[in-house]
């Protein structure tokens, strides 16, 4: 699964080139022009990422690091903000807000990769690492392969999404509409239990020579991995 990221940036050449470059990295990518816009994709969609403008029209790039900082949900979400801004106490004001990098304008298309790279892997490693690693669960994403124990499993390509997905936040739960998005995409229409009948399949799959069922059912809420 690509990581998703939101480029807030109302300068449209900038925009546009962010994309590009993002997507040629293997990124999924969209654009809000406006601080109203940024905040809507975001709740749409928690993005694994945000780059942020510092100097955006209706909402600015400071006060969506503070809305997203307040909520729960996007609490520790990584932000990058963008700016034109070069002067020390803008910098540190940018990050006091709750900005985990920082880059001047203009900046050079590899250091912003690297940047996005970077932050990603501290804060989210699951995210941009070949091998994950959850209890006794091996993911493998460059061979599109699963192993459990050291005993190989055999997924189908939504099955491995779904694993994928969980993997990435051991033990946190995601609700049926939250597994939708995150695996079969927002744009397509799949029932709800569509999603009972995976798990139900993938719970099967990783189930093998007695051990324990890793996919924790929370009533009412939704389905979790368990890391141990």
């Amino acid at each position: 699964m690509k990581p998703f990221i939101v480029i807030a940036e109302d300068e449209a050449a900038v925009s546009e080139l962010l994309r590009y470059n993002l997507e040629a990295e293997g990124y999924e990518a969209a654009i809000a022009h406006d601080g109203e816009e940024a905040m809507l994709l975001i709740n749409e969609r928690v993005p694994d990422l945000i780059l942020l403008d510092w100097m955006l029209p209706k909402v600015s790039g400071i006060e969506i690091c503070r809305r997203v900082r307040a909520r729960q949900t996007t609490a520790n979400l990584p932000i990058i903000m963008l700016t034109a801004r070069t002067e020390e106490t803008d910098r540190i004001r940018g990050l006091q807000t709750g900005a985990d990098d920082y880059v001047s304008k203009p900046f050079s298309n590899n250091e912003l990769m690297a940047r996005v790279q970077a932050v990603l892997r501290r804060i989210r490693p699951a995210l941009v690492e070949d091998i994950i690693t959850v209890g006794d669960i091996m993911i493998d994403r460059a061979t599109h392969s699963i192993s459990r124990a050291g005993t190989d499993i055999h997924l189908g390509p939504t099955e491995f999404r779904l694993l994928e997905f969980l993997a990435q936040h051991p033990d946190r739960v995601y609700s049926r509409e939250q597994l939708l998005d995150g695996v079969w995409g927002s744009d397509v229409y799949v029932e709800l239990r569509t999603v009972d009948v995976h798990i139900g399949r993938l719970r099967r799959a990783l189930m093998i020579n007695g051990r324990d069922n890793p996919i924790r059912t929370v009533r009412q809420a939704g389905y979790s991995l368990r890391k141990n």
